[in-house]
């Protein structure tokens, strides 16, 4: 797959109203929700579920979840490399496990799903930019 049918798969949820816990464009999604329907759009079914998670899930368990997650499922990247398409994990605070996503749209440019709103699509600002934990190339991403 291209990394253009991976922004514009992401573009394409735009608007999606934020849900926790959701995966389904259009009705509700989180930023996980986000992530797992793009990949079930273009790589295919989702390779594990997800367990039922709180809001609060991160800082509860004080283990890196999504992270260990990303790391079975997808290549990790240095963050300084990733491109349009890839997939940036976030810690929400400084010391604490990382419990957001994204994707990478273009420079400077995610698109998530930003909590109480919906999926938009935001410059990558230096707020976001110091959160970045790790960054993960989609399978069968080509360059």
């Amino acid at each position: 797959m291209k990394r253009a049918e991976i922004v514009a798969e992401a573009r394409s949820w735009l608007g999606t109203p934020y849900r926790h816990q959701a995966s389904l464009k259009g009705a509700g999604c989180d930023c996980l929700g986000l992530v797992r329907g793009v990949w079930r759009a273009l790589v295919g079914p989702e390779p594990e579920a997800p367990p039922p998670y709180t809001p609060d899930w991160a800082e509860a368990l004080g283990q890196e979840t999504l992270l260990n997650a990303a790391r079975r499922q997808m290549a990790e990247i240095a963050p300084g490399a990733a491109r349009a398409g890839d997939v940036l994990i976030f810690r929400m605070g400084m010391g604490v496990p990382a419990k957001h996503c994204a994707i990478l749209s273009g420079e400077g440019r995610i698109i998530h799903a930003y909590w109480g709103r919906c999926v938009v699509e935001t410059r990558l600002a230096d707020w976001w930019a110091r959160r970045i934990a790790a960054a993960f190339a989609l399978p069968g991403v080509e360059d």
